[in-house]
């Protein structure tokens, strides 16, 4: 299964590097790839425009789907990804911060990733702060804390757009809807890495994860660590999610629907899951990224709607098939 996820997601690759608004043939995108003394468009297309774009896809919906995967088994909520937990939120209010208001403070656009990171790592401090603070995490706090926080969010970079006027108006409505046109090709190698390091941390805790879904109590019997566990899992979870809103802005729904399909296809053996949502969140985003750059001739979509108005039916599709049954084990 795994073996089959890969193919996708290097089939989605190849499609993303031949696809676009310049046709290339599948040999001349290949001679081009390989070849990097290949003078020419075909050269410049490939190597310079779409190879760092579909690799930035592929980084980024592996990170929200990896961390989609961790949050549903550590909340046992199907609904909890990235954007519910706030972790998202923290890093679009600091980004969008930085566009509104970067000239009166003297920090340029090149600032927004990094400020993104940092507000997404505000943000879990916050969760940490408010849902442990009697040192036992709560799930229930934890989320309630997200959604309360996400609302504060929402307001208050509708405040920053007003006062950033109509100039950065452009800026902040794609990095809200999610864009991976201006992903910064020098911030590739770090998010791989915080990717790297996130599955490094979910990985071991594959078997501790198929428990937490059981129930804290169970879990805490069969020996789970369950706040030790809980809190390394949110703390590499929001670096990779961290990473992943810096290079892109918001997108939606990968975290959301890729761990569950999967889950309904795989069962909800960790051990597997993880590593499957990592291959099918690279695939899907890479996908629709390839559709954002080629479904309206001329001009580009933001990938983030692609995602919202995929996703969105695919969900409720998933919804309809699962019935009254939970989502978790």
């Amino acid at each position: 299964m795994l073996v089959t996820l890969a193919a996708l997601l290097a089939a989605a690759l190849a499609a993303g590097l031949v696809v676009g608004p310049s046709a290339l043939g599948p040999g001349e995108a290949l001679r081009a790839l390989l070849d990097p003394g290949a003078a020419g468009p075909a050269g410049d297309i490939v190597r310079r425009i779409r190879l760092p774009r579909v690799a930035a896809a592929a980084l980024v919906g592996a990170s929200l789907s990896l961390a989609g995967v961790c949050f549903q088994a550590l909340l046992r909520n199907p609904l909890a990804d990235p954007f519910v937990l706030g972790i998202s939120g923290g890093a679009a209010l600091a980004g969008v911060a930085v566009l509104s208001l970067g000239a009166a403070i003297g920090a340029g656009a090149g600032l927004v990733p990094i400020a993104a990171f940092a507000g997404a790592l505000g943000a879990t401090a916050l969760l940490f702060g408010v849902a442990g603070w009697r040192g036992r995490l709560s799930a229930t706090t934890l989320l309630l804390t997200g959604v309360v926080f996400n609302a504060f969010a929402s307001a208050a970079i509708v405040f920053l757009a007003s006062l950033g006027g109509l100039s950065e108006g452009t800026s902040i409505f794609l990095w809200l809807i999610g864009t991976l046109a201006a992903a910064p090709p020098q911030l590739l190698a770090a998010l791989a890495g915080l990717l790297a390091a996130g599955l490094a941390c979910a990985l071991p805790l594959a078997r501790a994860l198929d428990l937490l879904a059981l129930g804290e109590d169970g879990a805490a019997q069969l020996g789970v660590a369950v706040e030790r566990t809980k809190r390394l899992v949110l703390l590499a979870t929001a670096l990779v999610v961290g990473g992943a809103v810096s290079v892109s802005g918001l997108i939606g729904f990968v975290g959301l629907v890729v761990p569950h399909a999967l889950r309904l296809l795989f069962g909800p053996d960790h051990r597997l899951l993880v590593p499957a949502s990592v291959l099918g969140g690279g695939a899907f985003l890479v996908a629709c990224d390839t559709l954002a750059r080629t479904l309206l001739p001329g001009r580009e979509l933001p990938v983030g709607a692609i995602t919202a108005l995929l996703g969105g039916p695919l969900f409720l599709v998933l919804l309809r098939r699962q019935g009254g049954r939970g989502f978790l084990p």
